[in-house]
Order: structure tokens, then sequence, then C-alpha cells
């Protein structure tokens, strides 16, 4: 079916009911939840075939539970999102009300990527149907298998009159982003989110890039050694293809051999024989793998010392891991966002100066700090800027939903998650009530000196003589 038909249908069931009751809405979000519940596997089999390989259990963990968290979530606190949200009237303007209501605004769309298909349409989507909007969703064109499954599964419970589950190439892709949405939300790269907003400027089309670029982990030398599992287990989920995965390290001088030890440790304990390891994700398909292990290939040429863990092998999209140590931003792995299997290493004097290479880069999706000196966390909250700060754990900050996700800068504009994301879902609309007195009277010509005196006594502005 079209795109533009499937539009005008949502669009025109959102005219039909363009504010949903509060009933309404956690009766769709009920409906997703038991949807997701009973077709988990489905779901995560899927994704599985789109990446060839990719743990089931990592999936369900990663991208299905925190969906069902999301409507659990939503669900709870709906009822005060929509409440109208009182606000106060200067002395100058009473007796009057003023206050904001929510509004939904009409279909919105949401571009998705590969690398979480499951959790970052229906996430997204979920916010946006609790606003009280209908919602087209666009999948990956690496994500196949998955768009597929989710369309059909939404067909079976009737939902097509508020989701839209639509799977195609880059052309459809960028049809998409030609509609005249209520807001458009987009997940991927810098590059690719900037062509999409140009693309919805054309409609003034509102737009949501959650983008990501390179996010920095700083050592600290204060850091508990435990720490190390958190740190490395967020770079090997999903075989290290999550756009707020740790991009680099920022390590004291001279732990380049701790560092190292720790890192052979944790893969000895939790992911042995890594590359035939069925925990351990494909990367999504064989270009990207090679683009991979060309950067490994030019970090080496330039002089990083690589140390590789895990065996090469040709006819699979599994990579061994790849430590990267004397890594200088000349390197390509300095120069883009990695999404996979490698992890540069470099080494800083001091504190400051590591927070100094971080703000001379472009501002970061995440954020990560690992260490116990508070002076240094108060520092890091005040005088970098990122999309999110975590200490002493990767990821987890996404996985709270009260917290708002979303970048800054390079790394993207506007957040959801919590009621920030219902409230980029929705226009605010200020509503003011007036009786029958309004003390604008006072405002009307002719003007004098009673007006004059009056604004001298209401603002301070001096009187001429």
């Amino acid at each position: 079916m079209d795109l533009s038909v499937q539009f005008e249908a949502l669009q025109n069931e959102h005219q039909l009911n363009p504010y949903p009751s509060l009933g309404e809405r956690k009766e769709l979000l009920l409906a997703l939840k038991k949807l997701l519940q009973s077709e988990a596997y489905s779901i995560a089999e899927a994704i599985n075939e789109d990446f060839i390989h990719r743990s089931v259990e990592e999936t369900l963990f990663l991208e299905i539970v925190p969906i069902i968290n999301a409507i659990n979530y939503c669900i709870k606190n709906l009822r005060l999102w929509m409440a109208k949200r009182k606000k106060q009237v200067s002395w100058m303007f009473r007796p009057a009300s003023a206050y904001v209501v929510p509004q939904p605004l009409g279909v919105i769309g949401i571009l998705v990527p590969w690398n979480y298909p499951a959790y970052l349409s229906l996430v997204p989507a979920i916010y946006a149907l609790a606003a009280g909007n209908r919602v087209m969703i666009k999948m990956s064109e690496l994500s196949n298998h998955t768009g597929l499954v989710l369309q059909s599964l939404i067909h079976s419970i009737g939902l097509e009159h508020y989701i839209r589950i639509i799977v195609g190439d880059v052309a459809v892709a960028k049809s998409f982003s030609a509609l005249p949405f209520g807001h458009l939300m987009f997940t991927g790269s810098t590059v690719v989110g900037k062509s999409i907003m140009k693309t919805a400027s054309e409609h003034l089309t509102p737009v949501t890039l959650e983008l990501g670029g390179k996010s920095p982990a700083v050592l600290s030398t204060t850091m508990n050694k435990k720490y190390f599992k958190r740190l490395f287990m967020g770079k090997l989920y999903n075989a290290g293809q999550t756009c707020i995965a740790p991009d680099y390290l920022l390590i004291p001088a001279g732990w380049e051999e701790i560092v190292e030890a720790e890192f052979k440790q944790f893969i000895s304990e939790h992911y042995p024989n890594l590359v035939n390891n069925d925990n351990y994700s494909n990367i999504i398909n064989a270009h990207h793998k090679q683009r991979l292990l060309d950067l490994v290939d030019d970090a080496t040429a330039k002089g990083a010392r690589v140390v590789q863990l895990g065996e090469h092998k040709e006819r699979i999209n599994k990579i061994p891991f790849y430590l990267i140590f004397g890594v200088t931003d000349k390197m390509k792995i300095m120069q883009e966002e990695l999404f996979g299997s490698i992890l540069p290493i470099l080494s800083y004097s001091s504190f400051m100066d590591a927070v100094e290479y971080i703000n001379v880069h472009p501002n970061p999706l995440a954020l990560y700090y690992f260490g116990e000196n508070s002076a240094e966390k108060k520092y890091l909250v005040t005088h970098t800027l990122s999309g999110a700060l975590t200490v002493n754990d990767t990821l987890m900050h996404v996985a709270i939903d009260d917290l708002p996700f979303g970048g800054v800068g390079n790394s993207g504009m506007g957040q959801y998650h919590g009621q920030e994301g219902f409230d980029t879902f929705s226009q605010l609309k200020p509503v003011l009530i007036k009786g029958l007195f309004s003390s604008g009277v006072f405002f009307y010509p002719p003007y004098g000196k009673l007006m004059r005196l009056f604004l001298h006594f209401i603002a301070g502005i001096k009187l001429r003589k």
C-alpha cells in the first residue's frame, strides 16, 4: 500500500477521535503488552534471523523486557501526564485561570535503525500512543524479518487503526521522512539525521534525533576494579552495536596492562571461545564486518598496538574483539562512531586532561565515569555536555524509565522516555480563561500621566521630569 495512503488512513482515524480518553489509551497499551508477552520469542527469533545470529536471551533482556517495562510505566503515570497543568497568573492579569493541556499531535513518524529493531520502534511508539497519537513506523531495510513479524502481529490484534509498520529500502525511508507528520523521530547516524531533518523541514515537521557519536568512558585512579565487568559488558552486548556503548576509554597513564589483563579475564569467564560463543552476537552484515576490520587495519598501519581476542573466521559475520592501545586522532577509529567490537584506549596524565579531550570533541550521547572521587564526579556533571552521564556503570541509564533519553549537539536533539517522552509527542497547549473583569482596560488609550505612573509602579520604569 502506498505510503501516503497509509498516512492518510491514520490521519483520518485521528480526526475521528483526536483526543482518545485515558481508558482508550490504557486499553491500547495493555493490548500491546499482552501481544509482547505472548509473542516475545517470535520477535526474538525474527531479530536472530536478521542478524543471522543474536542470542534470543539477549534480545529478550535488552529489547522485550524494557518495552514491557515502558508500557507498565506509562500506564502507571498516564492519568497524571494527561491532567491539565495549572500555571500561575500574575496579579496584573487576575482574575483569571491558566493551565496547559497536553494535546495529541496527530500521526507520528518513527524511523528505526537495525541494531535494536523492536525496542527502538516500539518504545517511541508507546510514548506516542500514550500521548494519544497514531504511529507509522519505518523499519530498517536490514530488519525485514523483524518488520514483517511486527506487521503481522499488529494486524493479528486489529491495531492498524493506531499503528502501521512499514518495510522497504532506503528509497522508502526517504519518502517516509517527507510525509507531513505531527512529529518525526529518527534514530541513527548523524549524517543521515541531518538529511532527515532537512527533508522534514519542507513541512516544518518537528523532529527528535537520537544519533550517537563517540561515547567515552573515563577511568579514574580511584576506580574499584569490580567495575571492570560493568564497563566491558556495556561493550560486549550486541557485539558493541549499541549507540550508547563505550566507544573509547580514557585511562590513567600506566594502566594499559591492568586494562588488558582485566579484559582478557572477563572474556575467559563470560565469553570463552569468543567467536564460537552463542552469546556473542554477529555483526549485522558482511559490509559492516569489513568496515570494522578496515578500521583495525588502519590503526595498525598508523602505529597502534592491537590486542586481538578470538580468532578471525571468513565465513561468518562475527569478528574477534580488538583492544587498541597507542591511539591517536589521526586514526579512523577516532574519527567515527565504531558500532562494533573495537575498543580504542587512550591514556591521560591528569583528570583535567581527560575532561579537556572530551570537551574538544563533539558532544557524546553518553559519558561514563568509573571512580569514587566526588570532586571528579561533580566536575563532569557541570563541565561536560553530553546526552547523559552514568557513574560506575554503562547503558543502564536508558533502562530507567523515569529518566529522559536523548542527545545534544552532534549526538541529537529532543528526548523521549519518562514524562519528557509523553511531552515530546504532545502539543502542550496553553489555555487562559478570563471572566467579566479585565485589567486590560487600564492599558487602553488615550494614554497619559496615569498610565506612566502605573508603568512605574508595576515595572520600576523611571518617570521623566
